[in-house]
C-alpha cells in the first residue's frame, strides 16, 4: 500500500511494491488516511513528498476490478476526487517524485502536487483514456488545463494520448526538473523541500493560497462530490 516517513518537518509518502500501484479503493483509502495523520502533525514548516517503489509511479485506476465490478469504477472515481481535494487542502507545499511512469488517474495524481521531479532516464506521463476507450472525466480535464500551459499541450496530452518523456513534461511546464535515476530524483525532491520549508510559511495561508489559485479545479471537484450525496 503506501508508507508514510517523517525526517524532521518533511513528510515522505511512498506507494510500496513493485506493482503498478493501480488506484483501487484500498489504495486511495490508504493515501487519505497518510494525509489525515500529515495535516494533523504538520507545521507551519512542513513538507510533502509522494513517490513510488519499482516501475511504476502509479498506471491509474484498477481496470481489472472494473472489469470483474463495473460499480468499482464509480466507487474509484468519487474516491480520487475525494484525495486530490485533500492534496488541494493540505497546509503544505507538495511534491511528487515521479520515478516510474504515471498514467490517466496516475498521471492526475501527480499534477495534484505543486512541485513535480522526474526520472528522466526511464518512466513517462501519459493519459491513456483515448488509447484504452475510456471517456475521460471533465474534472481530470480541468485539471489538466490548469496545469499544463497551452491549448495544443492539452490536444496532445487528452486527444492524442501523448507519452510524455521527462524533457517533453518540462517543455510542456508540467515537470519542475528531471533527473537521472530514483535516487537522484528523490535527492532533488529533498532539496527542494528542504528550501521550501525554510521559508517558513504559514501552512493555513499556503493552503487558502493553492485554492485560491486553482478555484477552477476545486469548483468542478467539490459539484461533482456534492452531486454524488
Amino acid at each position: 500500500m503506501c508508507t508514510l516517513q517523517k525526517q524532521g518537518n518533511l513528510f515522505i509518502l511512498t506507494l510500496t511494491g513493485d506493482d503498478e500501484h493501480r488506484l483501487n479503493p484500498s489504495l486511495i483509502d490508504s493515501i487519505s488516511s497518510a494525509l489525515e495523520r500529515i495535516t494533523a502533525e504538520a507545521t507551519g514548516s512542513s513538507v510533502l513528498i509522494t513517490t513510488a517503489q519499482g516501475k511504476f509511479f502509479s498506471n491509474g485506476y484498477d481496470l481489472d476490478l472494473a472489469s470483474s465490478d463495473p460499480s468499482s469504477l464509480e466507487l474509484m472515481d468519487s474516491k480520487l476526487k475525494l484525495l486530490i481535494s485533500e492534496f488541494f487542502n493540505l497546509p503544505m507545499p507538495t511534491i511528487a517524485a515521479v520515478t516510474g511512469h504515471a498514467s490517466a488517474a496516475g498521471f492526475i495524481l501527480a499534477m495534484s502536487h505543486d512541485y513535480i521531479l522526474m526520472r528522466k532516464d526511464r518512466g513517462f506521463l501519459y493519459m491513456s483514456e483515448i488509447d484504452i476507450g475510456l471517456k475521460i472525466p471533465n474534472w481530470f480535464v480541468t485539471l489538466v488545463k490548469n496545469k499544463v500551459k497551452s491549448p495544443v499541450a492539452w490536444r496532445d496530452v487528452v486527444m492524442r494520448g501523448t507519452k510524455l518523456t521527462a524533457d517533453m513534461a518540462i517543455e510542456q511546464g508540467i515537470v519542475d526538473s528531471a533527473h537521472h535515476g530514483s535516487a537522484e530524483t528523490m535527492k532533488e525532491a529533498i532539496k527542494l523541500g528542504e528550501v521550501l520549508m525554510a521559508r517558513k510559511w504559514d501552512g493555513k495561508v499556503y493552503a487558502h493560497n493553492r485554492k485560491v489559485v486553482f478555484s477552477d479545479v476545486l469548483v468542478v471537484l467539490n459539484n461533482e462530490i456534492v452531486s454524488r450525496l
